[in-house]
C-alpha cells in the first residue's frame, strides 16, 4: 500500500504589501512567559496599539496561575483577549470580573487606574492552560486625563462571521459588514482570525495603519512565510493578503495614526512631564487602592 501526501499550498504572489517583519523578544513575568511584540525597536505602535503581548500558551499545575499584583496605569486602555483558559480581573474601581476564552475585558486607565490579575477559583483546583493577547491603546490626548473606566463584553456578544472559510470574529471595530459593540476612543480594528489550511483571507486597507500577527500555524504573506510568532505591519494604504500553509491562527490590528506617545513601565502619555508625575504618584501612594488587596508592585528602579 502506498500514500500520498496531500500537496502542500503554494506560497506565492507579488511581494509590497508588507512594510516591516516584527520578531518578538520573550519577556519573563514571573512564573510565566509572553512575547512582546509591540513596541518594537523600529515599530513603536500600529494605529493606537502602543503595546501587544503574547501569553503563553503557559501550562500550570494545581494550585498555580498567573499572579500580577496590583499595579497602575495612566493614558491607555487594556484589551485582554484569551483563546483558553480564565483570568480574575480586579481594579481600584471596584470591578472584580473574570475573563475567559473569546470574551474582552476593556479597561481605560485615563488619568489613573489600578488592577490585578489572577488565576482564581477552578482555575487553580487542576491543571491549567492560559493562552491569549494582552494589548494597550493610546487614548486621544484629549481624553489622556479622562475618567478611568471598566467594561466587561461576553463571547456570545461578539460577531462572527464566515469569509471564504475563514471564522473571523469582530473584537473591536468593523469589518466584512459586522461591527462590535465594543466601545472604543478611536477608529481602529481589531479581528480574529481562525485559517484552515488552504484558506485566503484579504484584509482590506480600512485605516491608515494595519498589521497581522500570527498566532499559530504558518501563513503566506507576499509571497514569503510568516510562522507562528511573527507581526507583518502593511505598507500605508495597503491591504494584506493572507494565504494559510497550515490551520492557523492571526490577530489583525489597525487603526488611526496616533502621533508620538512616551511609554515608561506602565504609563503612556504625550508628555514626559506626565509620565514623572504619575511615577512620583505611584511611588508617594497617591493612587487609588484596589480593594481587599494589600500587596503591590513598587516602582521599577
Amino acid at each position: 500500500m502506498s500514500f500520498i501526501a496531500a500537496p502542500q499550498p503554494e506560497c506565492n504572489g507579488a511581494a509590497g504589501s508588507v512594510e516591516l517583519r516584527i520578531e518578538p523578544r520573550e519577556k519573563d513575568l514571573g512564573g510565566f512567559t509572553v512575547r512582546r511584540v509591540l513596541p518594537a525597536a523600529n515599530r513603536r505602535m500600529v494605529g493606537p496599539f502602543i503595546f501587544f503581548d503574547h501569553l503563553g500558551p503557559a501550562e500550570f499545575a494545581p494550585g498555580e496561575g498567573i499572579s500580577v499584583r496590583p499595579h497602575p496605569h495612566i493614558g491607555l486602555a487594556t484589551i485582554t483577549y484569551l483563546f483558553e483558559g480564565e483570568i480574575l480581573h480586579r481594579d481600584s474601581l471596584g470591578s472584580v470580573q473574570p475573563i475567559r476564552a473569546g470574551a474582552v475585558n476593556l479597561m481605560t486607565a485615563g488619568r489613573g487606574i489600578v488592577h490585578s490579575e489572577h488565576s482564581a477559583g477552578a482555575a487553580l483546583d487542576a491543571h491549567s492552560r492560559v493562552h491569549g493577547i494582552q494589548s494597550w491603546m493610546a487614548l486621544p490626548a484629549d481624553l489622556e486625563e479622562g475618567e478611568p473606566a471598566f467594561v466587561h463584553t461576553p463571547a456570545a456578544d461578539l460577531p462572527e462571521l464566515d469569509a471564504d472559510g475563514v471564522a473571523v470574529r469582530v473584537i473591536i471595530g468593523e469589518a466584512f459588514g459586522k461591527r462590535s459593540p465594543v466601545e472604543v476612543s478611536v477608529p481602529m480594528l481589531y479581528l480574529e482570525c481562525r485559517m484552515p489550511r488552504g484558506s485566503t483571507l484579504e484584509i482590506p486597507s480600512l485605516h491608515d495603519e494595519l498589521a497581522a500577527y500570527v498566532v499559530s500555524g504558518e501563513v503566506c504573506i507576499d509571497g514569503q512565510s510568516w510562522p507562528g510568532g511573527v507581526m507583518a505591519v502593511a505598507r500605508p494604504g495597503r491591504s494584506l493578503t493572507l494565504k494559510a500553509t497550515e490551520d492557523s491562527r492571526v490577530m489583525v490590528i489597525g487603526g488611526a495614526t496616533m502621533g508620538e506617545r512616551h511609554i515608561w513601565w506602565n504609563f503612556v502619555a504625550s508628555s514626559k512631564q506626565r509620565i514623572e508625575q504619575a511615577k512620583a504618584d505611584w511611588k508617594a501612594g497617591r493612587f487609588a487602592k484596589v480593594p481587599g488587596e494589600t500587596e503591590f508592585i513598587p516602582l521599577p528602579d
